[in-house]
This record gives structure tokens, C-alpha cells and sequence, in this order.
């Protein structure tokens, strides 16, 4: 499989000692050798680095994890399984345009029946760029989000929170899908059977590390499995997990909740 990373804080910040361990897994603490990348925002916009070799082998990248200062990273360590080689196209994280915002998005797990799925649409959002089951179910996921925009939604009001984590369980049922997604404002993080939070709050200062495994020997958290968390400037605005959704007019003090539904396969195929 692979391993994710993600970072939300108020400001920007290096969280070297986190990017470090995060780099070890690429080939030193963990097998995930076939390629690494990083998406952090700088001046508003993501600047995305990649290669197709192993992260703990990496001199760009270990000199990224003492030199990167960002609000909002992406970060993923690829163990090629779908398919099984190392290719620039083939790795993580992915860019696509919609909605009139640049998205970001890696992926834990396989969900090979989003290959098919995604091909079938027409016409799509986006195209793959690439041969990789995660890279068809990002386009799944912008389908999905498009719908919404389409229909007057905000992109990150609770309708659109809601049709995302339910295109979330629906993409999840090909397989195993644990994703982070960004459109340089917001994280979103859905955790399928496993990824981990660590929240650290100081005076004037706030933000959120996620990972597929703890990178340190502090008190890491395990998402739910079937959580949506959506963060911004460190702090979590929105939820969904299982029957309800938090909308980010809970953060504003008033108490919100939004029934889920699952979506139909057939609203991930629509034509936009």
C-alpha cells in the first residue's frame, strides 16, 4: 500500500521532525519505495514535488524537510500496487482543476473498480493523467463535487461536506479508501480503516498533523473509520461520520447537523 501526510496550521510552519519521520517510511522504517511527493502552498498556490524513486533515498527530499514552511502540505510514500510500476504520472499527489479551484488529492488502499467507473463518464471533469486506481478515483471525487457546485452548493458548505463522504463510501466499496484532499484553502481527510491526527494548540498558533501511522511518540489519535474531517487554518470546521455531519456553522456557535445518505453510483456518473 501507501502512507499520507498532511498538514493544516494557522501559518505557515515547518514541521520538519514530522516530514522526517514521514521521509524514513519511504524505505528506512517502512517498504513504501516507489515513489514520494509533496504538495505545500506557497503565496496561495500549491507547488507540488515528486519522483518515481524511494523518499528515503531522496536528497530533494530530505533537503524539503528542513526547508519547507507551509499552512497546508499534502504528502504521500507510494508501494506500487495498481499498477505495480514506478512512474512520474503514476505518483502521488495528483492536481486537477474544477469548480474554478486547483485540487490536490493522494490516496491509501486500492479501489481498482474506480478505473472503469471513471472512464465510463462523459463528458468527465477530469482525465487521468496517469494508470493508477487512485488517480481515476480522484476524478470520481471531483465528479461527485461538481454535482454539487452545479446545483448552487458552496463548495464547502454541509451539502457539499455531505456529498463528498458519501462519494467517499461509495468509491470505498471497490476496495480500501483512505484519501486527503485540498483546494489550498481546506484539508480533507477521510479515514476508511486507518489514518491518525495529533492537534497541537499554542498561543496564537494552531495545527493539525495527519498520517496513515503516528510519526512520533506523542498522543496521536485514530480517525473513525467512515470519518470525513475538513480543516482549515489548523482547525477542524467540519465532520461527517455516520449518520450526521458537522457543518462549519458549528465553529460559528450554532450547533448544526446534517443527515448523510449514500450516493447512488449512478449520481457519480452523471454529466456535468
Amino acid at each position: 500500500m501507501c502512507e499520507l501526510f498532511g498538514w493544516s496550521s494557522a501559518a505557515p510552519e515547518r514541521p520538519e521532525r514530522y516530514l522526517r519521520a514521514f521521509r524514513a517510511r519511504g524505505g528506512a522504517t517502512a517498504d513504501h519505495v516507489d515513489g514520494w511527493g509533496l504538495a505545500y502552498l506557497v503565496h496561495g498556490a500549491f507547488r507540488v514535488e515528486k519522483e518515481p524513486e524511494p523518499a528515503a533515498a531522496s536528497a530533494r527530499f530530505a533537503a524539503l524537510t528542513g526547508s519547507v514552511a507551509s499552512a497546508l502540505i499534502v504528502g504521500h510514500v507510494r508501494k506500487a500496487d495498481f499498477p505495480p510500476v514506478r512512474a512520474l504520472a503514476n505518483t502521488h499527489p495528483f492536481v486537477h482543476h474544477c469548480c474554478g479551484a486547483t485540487w490536490v488529492f493522494a490516496h491509501n488502499g486500492l479501489v481498482p473498480g474506480a478505473v472503469q467507473s471513471s472512464k465510463s463518464v462523459a463528458p468527465p471533469v477530469c482525465r487521468a493523467d496517469g494508470d493508477t486506481d487512485s488517480e481515476h478515483a480522484f476524478c470520481l471525487v471531483l465528479e461527485a463535487l461538481a454535482g454539487c457546485h452545479a446545483q448552487g452548493s458552496g463548495l464547502q458548505g454541509a451539502a457539499c461536506v455531505d456529498t463528498l463522504a458519501a462519494a467517499a463510501r461509495t468509491i470505498g466499496a471497490f476496495g480500501k479508501f483512505n484519501f486527503l484532499l485540498s483546494d489550498s484553502e481546506r484539508l480533507y481527510a477521510y479515514c476508511h480503516d486507518r489514518l491518525h491526527a495529533l492537534e497541537t494548540v499554542r498561543p496564537a498558533q494552531r495545527s493539525i498533523v495527519i498520517a496513515t501511522q503516528p510519526l512520533s511518540g506523542e498522543a496521536w489519535r485514530a480517525f473513525e473509520p467512515g470519518e470525513l474531517r475538513v480543516y482549515r487554518a489548523g482547525s477542524l470546521v467540519a465532520r461527517a461520520s455516520g449518520d450526521i455531519a458537522l457543518s462549519e456553522r458549528a465553529s460559528k456557535g450554532l450547533s448544526v447537523t446534517f443527515p448523510l445518505t449514500s450516493l447512488p453510483e449512478q449520481d457519480l456518473h452523471r454529466p456535468h
